[in-house]
């Protein structure tokens, strides 16, 4: 009851806002394998990983999830704290930022106070600790110390402790006795003041106890710990600090319960008693190779955070047992690349820059989602090839796949499991060659498609031929000069894309040099052109991203907007080829699509809408012909966790989009589909419709229709209640009965948009290419 009266009490503060759930049609895949902070209490566990939280239920074992889906920022966590008594979860961010999760809520209020303070540098506002005293938070932060007040969910006053009042970074704070303390980092030492006194925020009543750079300082009966960037623990006392403990490694945390303190360091965790004799000692396991970020005790275990394997559960009476918890999720939180197989997605983590340089070179694994679950390869285990990128999934053989590595060349999976890598020693692929050191080995694989003949094309960079193509069923390797575009090797540093239309020539997007490359090799010494010119309407020679429509249309993304090659199948004929741009009409007056705008993808759906995601305007979905905006999903407006969409991609079969961003993976269900050849498997559910279904919510939905059909649905008696054709009443355009690729959409009304009647109807489908056509029966009971 608390609670909900607070929620009343604080709508009307102008810096809170609450951010909604959106877990309906959103899904998050994010990843919980390395742990930030934790926290304790409700009895549960507290977890926070990079930009999500997750909670452990130390009675059932059961496991809640808390991310953007449910109103998180998608900004990066630093410290979480758990408020028993206000049964509130409190997340501090690096940018200053800070949210308040509620329990059984479906809101997340967010606090904007640090983050929109002008006076503080954007690099001192980050969160570093929340310290819980009566029915206050103390906030440690890097320019100080400032005041939460739990009750009526507000800042109070802010503590600038340095000397003469400076900015200074606190690590963490501890009450003892009458006086709060503050470790300081950057030889700020430990200072302290009366934790009651009525004038804190003047500097001169914060006295340093002693000086030196410390992470951490605790309370634990009756005494005061404090951890020192020498690597070892000192107890605090009258201004006297004496060395208690020495460490190996780093001390990542320092927290006290009623009768244990723990340490956790980058390699250990120990567990004191109240004598501060070591109950527990816990080394890295060899079995799970890590680094320790925290730690805490509850209910007989030691939860450990970790940065590769989230929770460490393990036992205080058998510390050899160890379990590893965390919720099903990818290895990262930095998408780079997707590719989608039926019923299934692929990821890896990159990267390269802008530029196409790798450095400095990254080792990152991949990662599959695969029947609902996540199959994830680690670095180790894929032959130490770098920077993974594109993703090419074998038509043939939906279990073979390759990973292209922009510095060890290919990486061939089959069944889950890394087994070939490809360089210059063993395939046709190529290492760059440096003048000044031809022994240096660099095998710069990018952008990778398969025909649908089964062939491998790919992109080699900063080498003589940059195209190659690979027969997995033969392992034919064939390299294809592109010196007529290209002359020298190092004059094209990467393909951000690869693309082959119904013409089996191939689209490329070449760098930031030469814009879109087209090759054929059936076309002979003529088969080879590009586009990239002022003349022919290229905004820019930088091409970031390509799509073919479902009209053989080729959608061109760069850095400066979009523009459209509506004729590619004359283009090695058409000396006077040019692309366009798309004109909307906004308010009345004529703009260009996107105008500057930098795209960094494009993909099209079943319904030949396009989405568009951008470097940092979130992602578009665009009607077929670009003139309709349908969804414009920002961190704003949306679950995304970053405005910084880096890849796409759409799974036909069941209408869910993956949007991978510089923060994370998320979904999206968006009900469209891809149009089957005939009419055979449509059907319409549900069927019948019952009374607690909302038609004009939900929709009776038509499934697996073909591209390009005509829709009646009659009542039994043959009068017609409503009418759609595929390309007039496209969806999201506010029809009764709507079409989107290979699925029609309706609400449940007639031709006079009343609701209808009980009853039997009829959905009449008619092919108007083939003239086939289908009859299915729908029961509907109001």
């Amino acid at each position: 009851m608390v609670k909900r009266i607070l929620f009343f009490a604080i709508i009307a503060l102008p810096l809170l806002s609450f951010c909604q759930d959106f877990s309906a049609l959103w899904q998050g895949h994010f990843s919980f394998n390395e742990i930030k902070d934790l926290s304790y209490g409700g009895n549960k566990i507290y977890a926070a990983s990079t930009n999500a939280i997750f909670s452990l239920d130390v009675n059932t074992n059961e496991i809640e999830e808390i991310t953007t889906i449910n109103g998180l920022s998608g900004e990066t966590i630093s410290t979480i704290y758990y408020s028993e008594d206000y049964q509130l979860l409190v997340v501090g961010y690096e940018n200053g930022l800070i949210e308040i999760v509620f329990d059984n809520d479906d809101n997340v209020l967010s606090v904007v106070d640090i983050i929109e303070k002008s006076t503080i540098p954007g690099q001192n506002k980050r969160i570093n600790h929340f310290n819980a005293y009566q029915n206050k938070i103390y906030v440690s932060t890097n320019f100080g110390v400032s005041v939460f007040d739990l009750e009526r969910l507000e800042f109070g006053d802010t503590y600038f402790i340095g000397d003469g009042g400076a900015q200074v970074q606190v690590s963490q704070t501890a009450v003892l006795g009458d006086y709060i303390y503050a470790s300081c980092i950057d030889g700020n030492g430990i200072r302290r003041a009366l934790v009651d006194s009525a004038n804190l925020i003047d500097f001169q009543n914060w006295q340093l106890v002693t000086s030196g750079s410390w992470y951490a300082v605790e309370a634990f009966q009756e005494n005061l710990y404090a951890t020192r960037t020498n690597n070892r623990m000192y107890q605090v006392s009258q201004g006297a600090i004496t060395e208690v403990a020495a460490y190996s490694a780093v001390p990542r945390d320092l927290r006290a319960t009623n009768e244990n303190l723990l340490v956790a360091t980058t390699n250990r965790v120990f567990v004191y008693d109240s004598g501060f004799s070591v109950q527990v000692e816990i080394p890295v396991n060899e079995s799970f190779e890590t680094n320790y970020t925290s730690a805490m005790l509850g209910e007989g275990y030691v939860y450990i955070g970790t940065t590769d394997f989230g929770i460490l559960k393990v036992p205080v009476a058998n510390p050899d047992t160890i379990e590893e918890v965390h919720p099903d999720g990818p290895l990262l939180n930095i998408p780079f690349s997707l590719q989608i197989e039926p019923n299934g997605l692929w990821v890896t983590y990159g990267e390269y820059d802008l530029y196409y340089n790798p450095y400095p070179l990254n080792n990152r694994g991949f990662s599959h989602l695969k029947n609902g679950g996540w199959i994830n390869n680690r670095y180790s285990e894929v032959f130490e090839a770098k920077c993974l990128n594109s993703i090419a999934v074998n038509p043939l053989d939906n279990n073979q796949v390759f990973i292209s590595s922009f510095f060890s060349g290919l990486l061939e999976v089959n069944e889950d499991v890394p087994t070939v890598l490809y360089d210059e020693t063993n395939s046709g692929l190529e290492s760059l060659v440096l003048p000044n050191d031809p022994k240096y080995i660099d095998v710069r694989v990018g952008a990778s498609t398969f025909d649908n003949n089964g062939l491998l094309w790919l992109t080699n960079g900063l080498v003589e031929n940059q195209l190659k193509s690979y027969n997995p069923s033969n392992n034919q390797w064939r390299s294809y000069p592109l010196k007529e575009i290209i002359p020298k090797a190092f004059d094209n540093n990467g393909f951000a894309d690869i693309v082959i239309d119904n013409n089996n020539t191939k689209w490329m997007a070449a760098g930031y040099s030469y814009g879109v490359l087209a090759y054929n090799e059936g076309y002979g010494s003529n088969g080879i052109k590009a586009i990239y010119s002022e003349d022919e309407n290229m905004p820019t020679t930088f091409v970031t991203a390509l799509a073919l429509d479902n009209r053989n249309q080729l959608w061109i993304g760069t850095e400066k907007g979009i523009r459209v090659l509506y004729n590619t199948s004359n283009f090695f004929d058409d000396d006077s080829a040019e692309v366009d741009e798309i004109i909307i009409e906004e308010d009345g007056v004529a703009k260009e699509l996107l105008f500057q705008q930098y795209i960094t993808d494009i993909k099209v759906d079943g319904a030949n809408n396009k989405w568009i995601g951008t470097v940092d305007s979130g992602v578009y979905l665009f009607s077929p012909n670009g003139q309709n905006t349908i969804f414009h999903f920002t961190k704003e407006n949306s679950p995304l966790p970053s405005n910084s969409v880096r890849d796409i991609a759409l799974d036909e079969n069941n209408g869910t989009v993956y949007i991978a961003t510089t923060r994370g993976l998320v979904s999206f269900q968006s009900g469209s589909s891809a149009t089957t050849e005939d009419l055979r498997s449509a059907y319409v559910y549900p069927n019948p419709v019952r009374p607690g279904f909302d038609m004009v919510e939900d929709k009776v939905k038509i499934k697996d229709i073909s591209e390009n059909v005509n829709i009646k649905i009659t009542d039994i008696e043959g009068n017609l209640v409503a009418e759609a054709q595929s390309r007039t009443n496209q969806r999201y355009e506010g029809f009764n009965l709507e079409i989107d690729g290979g699925t029609a959409y309706w609400n449940g009304k007639n031709l006079a948009n009343n609701l209808v009647a009980s009853g039997v109807y009829l959905v009449m489908l008619s092919d108007l290419d083939t003239f086939e056509t289908k009859v299915l029966k729908l029961m509907v009971v109001r």
